[in-house]
């Protein structure tokens, strides 16, 4: 899962989880091209924008790393 939170105002402004992209993963997508996407809707969303990627303790490599590389790659800032 993935969101993006305005600290400021303390609000969740966009969320994002595979429990989404479900039928996409059965249909014989692998676990990193269901991250894949999840990170290109999010920078498509944001394109532009400034995010921070909080890593909550993992590690940046792996599917945190596919993330991020898929935000920026759709035009988020990371």
């Amino acid at each position: 899962y993935a969101q993006v939170i305005n600290d400021v105002e303390g609000k969740t402004l966009f969320s994002i989880s595979t429990q989404l992209k479900k039928s996409k993963k059965k249909s014989g997508g692998s676990a990193k091209d269901t991250i894949v996407i999840l990170g290109k809707t999010l920078g498509e969303k944001f394109k532009g924008q400034k995010l921070v990627l909080d890593r909550n303790g993992f590690l940046y490599h792996g599917k945190v790393k596919f993330f991020a590389d898929a935000v920026r790659e759709a035009g988020g800032v990371l």
